[in-house]
């Protein structure tokens, strides 16, 4: 199947014909992506469940949607700064097995982004893929663990676990980097069940690896850099997640230069009011770890940026207090335009952190905007 032909099944599966999901300029709507339609036949997230490693860092493919989604912040020897974002999606056409036993045979449809950010030269590069999941264009597998698109690849290096390589290029840009953990594995939600809305079911199985020591090689402007730093795993997969009256997400991961790592999303009702359903995830340095809801968090925009590309209009810099803590930080972006203007168009980007009331830089991070 050709990408264009890739292209339209996942545009149908998504939007379920539906003409009101798709805006001519600015794409597919994160609503209609993971809303609720259509998941008869298809496993879902309602109870808490045992999560085993490292098979569960291998597909599930019961599941209509599944991501494999890694964030990071990267120095070069001389002090050149990157941000990078590289994710898997493996969406399902139809639950069960494919009736045919050819191996062009699929049900499942992979989609691949690879983001990177030259601080320096304030350039932010941003690619898409897709692709069948069948005769080896894509896929994932748990032992040995893997998961690709053509060659943009992420697989452990020996065996089932950690550690992980991960290898994009595209168009002279390129990411060649090794990720070891530095704590355990931590379960986002209830034990690992994360409900984003009210319905039973609009949830997702969901865990971090919040501290991923990152050591490699990063490509742009015309020349090749070694860099190190730290990057961030996430993994769900469900079969429907955002409910009716909700548009969207901000969602941070913080990673403090005490050890300290911060994951929060605010969901977003069509009012841009924030649903009860926002929670978050506060690790300790030494991989303890508290939930956070959303009466924990105080979230206040203090800037926003309007994308020339698209006309959207996004939030740029932010207050996010801990009210347990009475810690506050201002969050902001390292390039305002950090925008991902693929099929589905949400803003994405590596941002600093300082901490009040001094204004001094305690960590980096990345954020996601999406549903504007």
């Amino acid at each position: 199947m050709s990408v264009r032909m890739a292209w339209l099944s996942l545009l149908l599966l998504l939007t379920a014909c539906g003409p009101s999901n798709v805006d001519e300029r600015n794409g597919l709507t994160v609503a209609a992506a993971l809303g609720g339609d259509e998941v008869s036949g298809y496993s879902r997230a309602i109870e808490a469940r045992d999560f085993v490693f490292p098979h569960d860092h291998g597909p599930h493919p019961d599941f209509r949607n599944e991501w494999w989604y890694v964030t990071g912040n990267l120095q070069a020897d001389d002090g050149r700064r990157f941000g990078f974002q590289a994710t898997f999606f493996r969406v399902a056409i139809a639950p069960g097995m494919p009736a045919s036993t050819s191996r062009w045979a699929t049900n499942q449809v992979w989609m691949a982004h690879f983001a990177l950010t030259d601080v320096a030269a304030g350039r932010h590069h941003a690619f898409e893929r897709f692709a069948r999941g069948a005769a080896g264009l894509a896929g994932a597998g748990a032992s040995p663990f893997a998961v690709w698109l053509e060659d943009w690849r992420m697989a452990s290096i020996d065996g089932d676990g950690f550690p992980w390589r991960l290898r994009l290029a595209e168009q002279g840009i390129a990411l060649d980097l090794t990720l070891d953990p530095r704590k355990p594995i931590a379960l986002q939600g209830d034990r690992g069940l994360s409900q984003k809305s009210a319905e039973p079911g609009n949830a997702s199985y969901y865990y971090s690896a919040t501290r991923l020591a990152a050591e490699g090689s990063v490509t742009s402007n015309g020349a090749t850099a070694r860099v190190d730093g730290l990057a961030w795993l996430d993994r769900e997969w469900s079969t429907s997640a955002l409910g009716p009256d909700q548009t969207g997400w901000d969602w941070f991961a913080l990673q403090l230069d005490d050890g300290t790592d911060l994951m929060y999303y605010r969901m977003r009702r069509h009012d841009g009011s924030a649903d009860p359903h926002s929670k978050g995830l506060w690790v300790a340095p030494d991989g303890g770890s508290r939930r956070l809801s959303a009466d924990d968090v105080e979230l206040e925009v203090l800037d926003r940026w309007r994308s020339p590309h698209t006309g959207k209009t996004y939030p740029s810099r932010w207050r996010l207090k801990l009210l347990p803590s009475g810690r506050e930080f201002v969050v902001t972006p390292l390039v305002e335009e950090q925008e991902m203007r693929l099929t589905v168009h949400y803003w994405e980007g590596a941002v600093e952190v300082t901490e009040r009331p001094r204004g001094r830089s305690v960590g980096r991070g990345y954020v996601d905007l999406a549903g504007y």
